[in-house]
C-alpha cells in the first residue's frame, strides 16, 4: 500500500510514510471488510460514513506538516484509524466525532493497540475542542460549506488546518489553512475531494433522522393531502380586518399563547402576530408580551408603553445590536405605539400590558443595569457589585473570547462571582422590592441574565445542543418568572421563531437532544399553553447574508417539493389557519416527519436544502398554523443599500 499507493502517487514525507506502514488498517474496520484493508479506496463502517482511503489520509497528514511535539486536533474520528496515524508522528492528538457509537468504538480499538496519546471526544467537530487549544495542525476529515470559525479560532500561530470545503455535499476543494505568527491567514486550494457531509453548529445541518427506527419518508399522495388541508382550512382574507373570533375563542381559556415565525423578517408575521397579540390584550385580558429579544431593550420599551418615569421613546437606541431589524423595523414599531395607546385608556396599573425580553446576549448592558441599580438604592451593594464582575468586563467587546480563555484555562471562570450577586440580590428581595417592585425586577432579571450568559458562552464550547438548551432555559425560565410578578391570574403571549416555540420534540433537532420554550411551555402548563406557527411558499424576506452584515431584502425561494409549505402552497388558497390540534384527520395526514423550513437572521439560498430544512411532525409541533402563500420583507427602521437594492451574495451559514 505505501510502495504502490502513496509513493508512487507523489507522496514523499518519510515521517507519513513511515505512520502509514506501522498502523494495521484491518484493525479498524469491520471483520468482513479486513480483505480489502490496504486496496486505496474509502470503505463502508458504521451509522452510514466512511474509513478515508489511505492516499487522503496520508495527504491530509502530509498537507498538516504534522511534526513530533505538535499538538493536533482532528475533526471526524470515524474508526480510529486516521487518527492512529496522527498519534504515531505528534505528541498529543485529540479527535472529535459527533455519532457517539464510532466514538465509543475507536477508543477502544485505539486502546487494544496501545495508542495512549490520543483524547477521543463525542460531540460537535464544528465547534474544536478549545479546552486543549491551540493547536499546530487540526485535520477535518469532512466536508462543510466553509471553514468554521471556531477551528481558525483554535489554530496556533504557525499552524496549518487541511479541510474539505463545497458549496455542494458531494465533491468539496481540499484546502490548507496557515496562521502567520502576525496571526493573518493565508489559504491554499490542493485539489478536489470527495468527503461526507460536515455536520454542526459551524457546518451542514443534519440528514434526515430514523423516528421510531424508521427513516423519514417522503410525502404520499401531496395532491390528496393538499385537498385535505384545503377542505379544512379557515381562510383568512385580510391581516388587519379579518375577524378572529374563532381563533380567538379556541384560545380563550389559554393561560400562554406562543405565537411563532418562520423567519425574523417577513412583514405579513410580524403583523399578524400583532393583530393576534391586540386582540388577546383587548378582549382577553392578557398582559405579557414576551419576545426573543434583549431583556434591557425590551424593558426600555414597557416603560415607555406604561408611561412610567423615564420611560420615554426607546426606538433611537434600543435594539442596536446585530440583528437590528428583527425588532428595529416598522411593523414592530407600529405594534409598540399601539400598546402605549392602550396602556393610557386603562386606570389600572396591573392591567397595563408590558412588552419584555427573553434572551440573554445582553451580558454587558445588563452589568451596567445592575450597577446602575444598586447605586440608586444600595452604594455599598454597587461597590461590591462592581468588584464582582470586574473578572467579565475585559471582555465586554466579545464574550466569547472570555469563554474560550476560561474552557482552555487561560482565564478563570466567573460563575461564582456572577452567582454570589445575583444570591445577594435575592436575599434582599424584600428591602429592594418595597422601593419599586418593577425596577427591582429589571435588576434581578439582568443578575439571573448575567449569570446564565456566563453559563451559555462556556457551553457554546462543549456542542451546539447544550448552548442552544442554556438559551431556551433562561427564556422559559424568565417567562415563569414574568407571570409569577405579573401575579397569579395573569396571561402571556411569547413572541420568537418556530424553532424555539414549537414543541422540539415534534423535530429531528429534539431528536438530537434539543429542547425548546414550546416543549418546556407543554410539559410545565399542558393545554394552558398553545402554540401557532407560520409558514411561508415565496416571497422576500428581511435577511443578512453574513454575521453581523447588513440587512437585504432577500427573495426566498419556492418551497421545495415534499415539504409541508409546498404542499400548502398547492391547496392554491393565499392564507389560511389551519387547526391542527382538533382536525384529527389532517393531523394524521401531516403526521409526518417531513421537511419544514425555517430562515432565520441569515438566509442562504445556494445552500437551500441544507441550511433552512429540517425533519419535523408538524401535527405534533403546533396546535394551530398560519400559511401566507406569498409574504415580503420586513421594513427596517434602518434600510441599508443592500435592503434598497434587493438580494445580494450569499456567504453564511443561517443562524436562528
Amino acid at each position: 500500500m505505501v510502495r504502490h499507493h502513496l509513493a508512487a502517487r507523489g507522496i514523499r514525507d518519510p515521517v507519513v510514510l513511515g505512520a502509514m506502514r506501522s498502523v494495521p488498517r484491518e484493525a479498524f474496520l469491520p471483520p468482513e471488510l479486513e480483505e480489502f484493508a490496504y486496496a486505496d479506496a474509502p470503505l463502508p463502517i458504521e451509522r452510514g460514513q466512511t474509513i478515508s482511503q489511505p492516499y487522503i489520509v496520508a495527504l491530509m497528514t502530509a498537507a498538516a506538516a504534522l511534526r513530533p511535539g505538535d499538538r493536533a486536533l482532528e475533526v471526524g474520528t470515524g474508526s480510529g484509524y486516521a487518527a492512529a496515524i496522527l498519534a504515531r508522528i505528534a505528541h498529543e492528538v485529540y479527535t472529535i466525532e459527533r455519532h457517539e457509537e464510532l466514538a465509543r468504538g475507536a477508543a477502544e480499538r485505539l486502546a487494544r493497540l496501545g495508542i495512549a496519546n490520543v483524547s477521543v471526544l463525542h460531540g460537535d467537530g464544528t465547534l474544536g475542542w478549545p479546552e486543549h487549544a491551540p493547536y499546530d495542525a487540526i485535520i477535518v476529515a469532512a466536508g462543510g460549506p466553509k471553514v468554521p470559525e471556531a477551528l481558525l479560532e483554535q489554530l496556533a500561530p504557525g499552524g496549518r488546518l487541511v479541510i474539505p470545503v463545497g458549496e455542494g455535499r458531494s465533491v468539496q476543494r481540499l484546502l490548507r489553512v496557515t496562521r502567520a505568527a502576525d496571526g493573518r491567514l493565508h489559504e491554499e486550494e490542493l485539489g478536489d475531494v470527495r468527503f461526507v457531509p460536515l455536520i454542526g453548529a459551524q457546518g451542514w445541518m443534519a440528514e434526515p433522522i430514523e423516528w421510531n427506527g424508521r427513516p423519514s419518508q417522503p410525502l404520499s399522495r401531496p395532491a390528496t393531502l393538499a385537498h385535505l388541508v384545503r377542505e379544512v382550512a379557515e381562510p383568512l382574507v385580510s391581516i388587519d380586518d379579518q375577524d378572529l373570533g374563532v381563533l380567538l375563542d379556541r384560545l380563550s381559556t389559554s393561560r400562554l399563547v406562543l405565537i411563532g415565525e418562520a423567519t425574523h423578517g417577513t412583514s405579513e408575521f410580524y403583523r399578524m402576530r400583532a393583530r393576534i397579540t391586540q386582540e388577546l390584550i383587548r378582549t382577553r385580558e392578557f398582559t405579557i408580551v414576551a419576545v426573543e429579544a434583549d431583556w434591557p431593550d425590551a424593558h426600555r420599551v414597557t416603560r415607555y408603553v406604561q408611561a412610567l418615569q423615564d420611560g420615554h421613546r426607546p426606538e433611537e437606541s434600543a435594539f442596536a445590536r446585530f440583528p437590528t431589524w428583527m425588532w428595529r423595523n416598522h411593523e414592530t414599531w407600529t405594534f409598540i405605539e399601539w400598546l402605549r395607546g392602550f396602556n393610557a385608556k386603562v386606570r389600572e396599573p396591573a392591567r397595563r400590558a408590558g412588552f419584555y425580553g427573553l434572551d440573554l446576549y445582553s451580558l454587558f448592558t445588563s452589568i451596567r443595569a445592575v450597577l446602575e441599580y444598586l447605586e440608586r438604592v444600595d452604594p455599598p451593594a454597587a461597590r461590591l457589585a462592581r468588584e464582582r464582575y470586574s473578572c467579565l468586563t475585559p471582555w465586554q467587546a466579545d464574550p466569547r473570547a472570555y469563554a474560550r480563555a476560561a474552557i482552555s484555562g487561560r482565564y478563570r471562570v466567573c460563575e461564582t462571582e456572577a452567582v454570589a450577586m445575583l444570591r445577594d440580590m435575592l436575599r434582599r428581595e424584600l428591602e429592594y422590592a418595597e422601593r419599586d417592585g418593577e425596577r427591582f425586577l429589571d435588576a434581578v432579571q439582568n443578575a439571573r441574565l448575567i449569570a446564565d450568559a456566563e453559563r451559555y458562552y462556556r457551553a457554546m464550547y462543549y456542542g451546539a445542543s447544550e448552548s442552544w438548551n442554556q438559551r431556551d432555559r433562561h427564556m422559559f425560565d424568565t417567562l415563569e418568572r414574568l407571570i409569577a410578578f405579573r401575579g397569579p391570574s395573569s396571561k402571556a403571549i411569547v413572541w420568537a421563531h418556530n424553532s424555539h416555540l414549537g414543541d422540539a420534540r415534534a423535530t429531528d433537532m429534539g431528536h438530537s437532544g434539543e429542547l425548546n420554550v414550546g416543549q418546556l411551555m407543554r410539559q410545565q402548563f399542558g393545554a394552558d399553553a398553545v402554540n401557532i406557527g407560520f409558514t411561508t411558499h415565496t416571497g422576500t424576506v428581511t435577511a443578512a447574508s453574513e454575521w453581523d452584515g447588513p440587512p437585504e431584502r432577500k427573495h426566498v425561494r419556492s418551497s421545495m417539493p415534499g415539504s409541508y409549505e409546498r404542499v400548502f402552497h398547492d391547496t392554491g388558497v393565499r392564507q389560511f389557519l389551519l387547526p391542527l390540534a382538533r382536525e384529527a384527520a389532517v393531523a394524521d395526514a401531516l403526521a409526518g416527519p417531513h421537511l419544514e423550513r425555517a430562515i432565520g437572521v441569515l438566509y442562504v439560498p445556494r445552500t437551500e436544502r441544507q441550511s433552512h430544512y429540517f425533519y419535523a411532525k408538524l401535527a405534533d409541533q403546533f396546535d394551530f398554523v398560519i400559511h401566507v402563500d406569498e409574504t415580503r420583507a420586513v421594513e427596517p427602521l434602518e434600510r441599508s443599500a443592500g435592503w434598497e437594492a434587493g438580494e445580494m451574495a450569499e456567504t453564511y451559514p443561517f443562524g436562528l
